[in-house]
């Protein structure tokens, strides 16, 4: 039975398509932006966080690690990664919940029983699934039977993807899909390579070849002060929207966040975060207006 790792799933959820839905977060990216607000969703392995503010260092965790992988220092619990097998001893023995596993594998039929428990919602909303993460076309073995079984259901169906995967792939799941979410970070391949980890090139023509489909894509972009809201990447970018095939893209504008930061530190990953700021409302004006004279839609989420 082919399973994949889920890091979320959330109800209710209201950003991530039309009407209200359920989101399911696949674990694992083949990006790595140093912004990214789903940490948890980067790595495609499973991980322990630990929030401190419901340890009570009562040390009953230490009792159980068989690889001596925690120790405790000013009452706070650490954990030795290069030892920590995640066994799952410690999160099973700590009384407060403190310690949890990110990262569980689930199965179509697992995550099918889910959905269709909130079907009644979807129909009254008007709302349906989308596939997050992490990165779901980082799983076909289960994206690709969840969206067949979803079809079967009369559910709508919304992909939430960075673009960086196969075409055949992208395209394949695109004769399954009624809306995709599709992130455009920057447009210099050298400057994505250097905030995200990969060049853009499969990405801008991954966007291409999925417009051609006739696909309707709502394209999502980050705002990052002094990273990519420079006039450069702005018209850029509407120039390169403004060119694709078929019905005019709605883009989202997602202004950075600072918020994110306790997740870091949940996975013991401090040192990976860094704080950006988000553009001043009067720069938000601006680029809505760049926009605006390409003849694209523009909503600033957040």
């Amino acid at each position: 039975m082919q399973q994949s790792l889920i890091f979320d799933i959330k109800k209710y959820a209201i950003n991530d398509g039309p009407g209200i839905r359920l989101t399911v977060f696949f674990k694992g990216c083949p990006l790595s932006c140093i912004w990214c607000h789903n940490p948890e969703g980067k790595s495609k392995i499973k991980q322990k966080s630990y929030k401190q503010n419901k340890c009570i260092a009562c040390c009953e965790c230490l009792k159980v690690c068989e690889q001596n992988a925690l120790f405790v220092k000013s009452n706070v619990v650490f954990t030795n990664f290069d030892t920590c097998t995640i066994c799952e001893n410690c999160i099973k023995t700590c009384p407060t919940n403190a310690m949890e596993i990110i990262g569980k594998a689930m199965s179509v039929a697992n995550i099918m029983k889910i959905i269709k428990k909130e079907n009644w919602l979807f129909d009254q909303s008007e709302g349906g699934v989308s596939f997050s993460g992490g990165e779901p076309l980082m799983h076909p073995q289960i994206l690709i039977p969840l969206l067949n079984e979803c079809g079967k259901e009369k559910i709508h169906r919304c992909v939430d993807t960075s673009g960086f995967a196969p075409t055949d792939l992208l395209l394949e799941v695109a004769q399954k899909t009624e809306l995709f979410m599709f992130d455009l970070k920057m447009m210099d391949s050298e400057k994505h390579k250097k905030y995200t980890g990969v060049s853009n090139e499969i990405i801008t023509y991954n966007l291409k070849k999925l417009a051609e489909t006739g696909a309707k894509i709502n394209i999502r972009i980050p705002l990052i002060k002094n990273v990519n809201d420079d006039d450069e990447n702005i018209i850029e970018s509407a120039k390169f929207i403004a060119s694709l095939t078929g019905e005019k893209k709605l883009v989202h504008l997602l202004p950075y966040h600072n918020l994110v930061e306790s997740k870091y530190e949940k996975l013991n990953q401090n040192n990976s975060f860094i704080k950006f700021s988000e553009p001043e409302p009067d720069r938000l004006k601006q680029i809505v207006e760049i926009y605006t004279a390409n003849s694209i839609e523009t909503k600033i989420y957040g």
